[in-house]
């Protein structure tokens, strides 16, 4: 397969990205996938990933270590408390304290130097901008104007060889329509992992925002969610 048809896909483990995943293949990309080694709570996370990724048949599976503890600002990467059981109208209000301050910035942007190496054209990222919790960089302006920055700032895209897309397939489904187009092209979301605070054995906590977006989406979707919860 050329390079032309050669994708970055930004693989975190949770169902989204595997959804955005197995879209990138459907539409015949050569799929590189990255996932992140950031300082974050526990790495069940990361294993799924890499199940993820191999489940797929990647071309190559990289994880790239920043740390982001360093840098703290989040309770993904410190001992702040993660929210438990908070209602769809407190989800819906303000950022949380699980945004984790310039992530997806600094994900991209290795997923663009990356890019650069393999000669990939398309960048997927699992971004969401319906059933997420208020992050600013899953908003569609911000993966527009991240888009628009890429094409001024890389080698490829000066000299004319590459004009890189930044794919946000899921942008604009709610979470019950992912996970009913993540079943259409065969994604098996046993293998995700989306809690932000499991126990140590990596049992889903069911109540922190990201386990009641999930358990949510697949209630409106009709369909069991495959993956074991603490009683």
């Amino acid at each position: 397969m050329s390079e032309a048809n050669n994708a970055v896909v930004l693989v975190s483990g949770g169902l989204d990205s595997a959804t955005a995943l197995a879209i990138a293949n459907d539409q015949g990309f050569d799929c590189y996938t990255m996932s992140f080694d950031y300082g974050q709570r526990h790495r069940f996370e990361l294993a799924a990933a890499r199940k993820i990724a191999d489940a797929c048949g990647c071309r190559e599976h990289r994880i790239i270590r920043i740390d982001l503890a360093g840098i703290g600002g989040s309770a993904l990467t410190t001992d702040t408390a993660v929210p438990k059981n908070r209602s769809n109208a407190e989800m819906e209000k303000g950022i949380p304290v699980t945004y984790v301050p310039a992530r997806n910035t600094i994900f991209l942007s290795c997923a663009l130097a990356w890019a650069e190496v393999v000669g990939a054209s398309n960048i997927f990222i699992g971004v969401n901008a319906v059933d997420y919790s208020g992050y600013p960089d899953c908003r569609p302006e911000y993966i527009k104007a991240f888009e628009q920055m890429v094409n001024l700032a890389t080698k490829a895209a000066v000299e004319g060889s590459i004009r890189i897309r930044i794919q946000a397939p899921l942008q604009y489904l709610s979470k019950s329509e992912i996970i009913r187009q993540g079943l259409a092209l065969g994604v098996d979301y046993s293998l995700t992992h989306s809690c932000y605070d499991p126990s140590p054995d990596g049992l889903a906590c069911g109540s922190c925002d990201s386990c009641r977006l999930r358990k949510k989406g697949f209630q409106e979707a009709g369909k069991k969610d495959p993956i074991p919860y603490q009683a």
